[in-house]
């Protein structure tokens, strides 16, 4: 049974409803909970997920089984940042693709086969035309909002209206050497479609550079199997070319992109 099977979203909230199972009400609810904390934050601890939402160690244990078993969250072993001492590797936990699935992707199967008919009959530069359109209402309702606030405060405020969109997105300093900012989104609602038609994906990030008025590159997506999707926004006093890494949240390594 397919992970869409297996667990439904809620369209509206973007909160994964967990498979029915012996556990009901406040429980799945709970359970819900710590799928999306997962999602949103990447690779987590057991200590973390429970110091944030209140329950013992039982309690979010109990949980993370139930969610492993139902193939919606898998444990991993920290990568180490630094020298370890001695001593087991520390367990966080990740999402899977199951569980990603929980949080709604649409109308996958259906808007794919739209998007090769429209290529097929119109060509890519439809496909293209199509994409910036989807977009537009995005830069449209997030335009008035930036516009109100100091330049250096528009990525977190922008990370804050991708998250009411349901793009479970954060905001903070690039960890990549010359400085910037990094914008992730740890959900993407269309990630299977545009694994196939990179033009959402690409339509986005210069809705992105507009809104914050200086260069973006996209250095990760989920679509193309990455953790979550990474934009580097670079600063506003910096007029460079020189490319910039970026770490995606559980993946350990670096991955390096094409400007955008």
């Amino acid at each position: 049974m397919s992970g869409r099977q297996r667990a439904a979203g809620d369209a509206s909230s973007g909160v994964a409803r967990v498979p029915a199972g012996p556990e009901r009400g406040a429980e799945n609810g709970t359970r819900a909970h710590v799928a999306r904390l997962i999602l949103e934050h990447g690779p987590i601890t057991a200590s973390t997920l429970g110091e944030r939402l209140g329950l013992t160690p039982a309690a979010i244990r109990r949980h993370l089984d139930n969610l492993m078993h139902e193939g919606m969250v898998e444990a991993r072993d920290a990568r180490p940042h630094g020298r370890r001492g001695r001593g087991r590797p520390a367990r966080v936990f990740a999402i899977t693709e199951a569980g990603r699935d929980a949080f709604v992707h649409g109308y996958d199967d259906l808007a794919s086969s739209a998007m090769r008919f429209l290529a097929e009959k119109a060509g890519p530069e439809a496909v293209t035309e199509f994409a910036r359109r989807q977009v537009a209402d995005l830069e449209r309702r997030y335009r008035p909002l930036l516009e109100q606030v100091r330049p250096q405060q528009r990525v977190r405020l922008l990370a804050e209206a991708l998250s009411s969109d349901g793009y479970a997105a954060s905001a903070g300093e690039a960890p990549a050497p010359g400085g910037g900012e990094q914008l992730c989104q740890h959900h993407c609602p269309v990630a299977h479609v545009a694994a196939e038609f990179p033009e959402l994906c690409e339509a986005e990030v210069e809705v992105f550079g507009r809104l914050l008025g200086t260069p973006v590159r996209r250095l990760a997506t989920i679509a193309h199997g990455d953790g979550v999707c990474t934009t580097h926004v670079t600063p506003r006093d910096i007029n460079t070319d020189e490319m910039k890494t970026c770490q995606s949240p559980g993946d350990g390594g670096q991955r390096h992109t094409e400007d955008v």
